[in-house]
């Protein structure tokens, strides 16, 4: 699945700092069962964002018109907890958000949101409170993610912090590439290279 290429990303942020949100809360598993790829986005967070009549909770931050249309997901510690689940990946892709900023994320759940376009940038405790408070303080705040320069920045303020990426996601995702796409993009080396070997 190829996805839109991600570079530099300047938006607002939804604010929710709870620690160890598990995968199995960003999409529960009874949703799991789809056999195509669709209403990921209305399953995201469903317990979390809706009574057990479909009525959204006006509380939750996802839900809050002073959020609306943000594009980065800041999130407490440990960030994807539990299973291996990818469609937690992919709700949180088809709601709309390109990435998710927390000071820890479980390993799996970094690499599938890698997978399918969503950049997980992980920071300090410390510079994770100081966005958390500016977002408390100002809704309209934005962020600045930057990937080229693998660095975030806190708009207002000017204070930034770098992140860490590995090489070859950061050249898929600055190319919007999934592993196929790649592999596809250098079919002519594969082929070149395949003819050099023996049969």
């Amino acid at each position: 699945m190829a996805y839109d290429k991600f570079n530099v990303l300047t938006s607002t942020a939804y604010p929710l700092p709870t620690e160890n949100v598990d995968t199995d809360q960003i999409i529960p598993a009874r949703f799991l069962k789809a056999t195509e790829r669709k209403d990921f986005d209305i399953n995201f967070f469903r317990d979390w964002r809706f009574e057990q009549d479909g009525t959204p909770k006006a509380d939750f931050p996802l839900n809050k018109e002073i959020y609306a249309g943000s594009k980065i997901l800041v999130g407490g510690r440990n960030f994807g907890s539990g299973s291996s689940r990818e469609h937690a990946a992919w709700s949180v892709y088809d709601f709309g958000l390109r990435c998710v900023i927390s000071s820890a994320f479980a390993d799996i759940f970094k690499n599938n949101c890698l997978n399918v376009g969503v950049l997980p940038v992980q920071v300090s405790a410390e510079f994770a409170d100081t966005l958390f408070a500016a977002i408390m303080a100002d809704p309209k705040t934005e962020i600045k993610v930057d990937l080229p320069n693998q660095k975030v920045t806190l708009v207002a303020t000017g204070e930034s912090e770098p992140f860490v990426i590995n090489a070859y996601k950061k050249d898929n995702m600055l190319n919007g590439f999934d592993d196929i796409d790649y592999l596809k993009n250098i079919e002519n080396e594969i082929s070149a290279f395949a003819e050099t070997r023996p049969f």
